[in-house]
């Protein structure tokens, strides 16, 4: 159970998202929240999300609420009485942010912007964001975005005065079951009957997360946060040639070269985050430079400092995906997307 978020009301922007949905879910099932509220532009999507949710069961603690986060009247109106926000929304896809710049700016970091303002004129306790690997060291406009988006949750930590709203930060990598995955792409082609599955780059690596486990990893963070943290989970590592392998042995692989905008190796946390980065069993923890956090081990207990030339990164990883647990996950991934998790 979740005592943190029991008898609070709390929302998801980007609630019928991968994550969203999935966060919804536990929620409902793990809390006894007294209001769940999906936050989210997709009038189609929050049908589809009713149903599903309707199939197990009908909870009157549940409701739908359309509007965009770059509306901020409309996120101030949604922000009545909500004790917990899980910021979800974003413009999530490498070439859309590319192609469509504006578009990113605007929903990535004015939307984030504008959740800050709506969270703090409302009163709202704790607000947790979600991040990406690409918003360490971006090389994209993506991964850009989210970095002003990250710098912004940390900051607004500064802005909240007697109000007291607290704002934490969860950066992972790669989700398994996400529609941003490669794992749909790779189960598609070989549904299709592909004879060779395309890889962009053999040295690539990737850091992995079930659907699952990063929504109670981000549900964990209620808990613990003080307020201006970036989270870190530590999750394993998998070559991408190995992923290919794993899930279609028998198919040959064709180079077709690095995209506009993606790295080999994905990076968490990078050497200048080491030095007010901490460590615990299951997790990093960065820290904000400013001090308006005490930041120190005391906040977090048993929490250690990392090494000086510390770093996080893909392909320097102590721990590593193997075939049968990749594909453990991938079926975990299947199995969650047609039920609810249990409490």
């Amino acid at each position: 159970m979740l005592p943190n978020l029991d008898d609070g009301s709390v929302l998801v922007t980007g609630g019928t998202g991968s994550f969203g949905k999935q966060c919804v879910a536990a929620i409902l099932a793990k809390t006894s929240a007294r209001r769940v509220i999906v936050f989210s532009r997709d009038e189609l999507k929050q049908y589809e999300m009713a149903q599903w949710l309707g199939r197990h069961h009908d909870d009157d603690r549940l409701r739908f609420f359309i509007g965009d986060v770059r509306d901020l009247g409309r996120l101030e109106m949604a922000f009545r009485e909500v004790d917990h926000v899980v910021h979800a929304a974003a413009l999530k896809q490498v070439p859309t942010a590319e192609y469509n710049p504006f578009e990113c700016i605007h929903t990535n970091v004015i939307g984030s912007e504008n959740v800050v303002r709506a969270a703090i004129r409302n009163g709202v306790k704790q607000v947790v964001a979600l991040s990406t690997d690409k918003a360490a060291s971006p090389i994209n406009l993506y991964g850009a975005s989210k970095l002003a988006s990250d710098k912004i949750f940390v900051a607004a930590n500064n802005l909240s005065g007697s109000v007291g709203t607290r704002f934490s930060v969860v950066r992972y990598g790669n989700v398994i079951g996400s529609r941003g995955s490669v794992v749909p792409l790779f189960k598609r082609l070989i549904a299709e009957g592909v004879e060779r599955l395309p890889i962009t780059d053999a040295r690539m690596t990737r850091f992995w997360i079930d659907l699952q486990q990063g929504v109670d990893f981000v549900l964990s963070c209620f808990q613990s946060m003080q307020g201006g943290e970036i989270f870190v989970p530590k999750i394993p590592s998998m070559k991408i040639t190995d992923l290919a392998t794993a899930m279609a042995p028998e198919l040959p692989h064709e180079i077709v070269g690095i995209r506009p905008g993606e790295k080999v190796h994905e990076v968490l946390i990078t050497p200048d985050d080491a030095r007010s980065t901490l460590e615990l069993e299951d997790r990093y923890i960065v820290a904000p430079a400013f001090a308006f956090w005490a930041g120190n081990k005391a906040l977090h207990e048993n929490a250690m400092p990392v090494s000086e030339d510390f770093s996080y990164t893909s392909d320097a990883n102590s721990e590593w995906l193997q075939a049968d647990e990749l594909l453990r996950l991938i079926q975990g991934a299947d199995e969650n997307g047609e039920s609810l998790p249990k409490p």
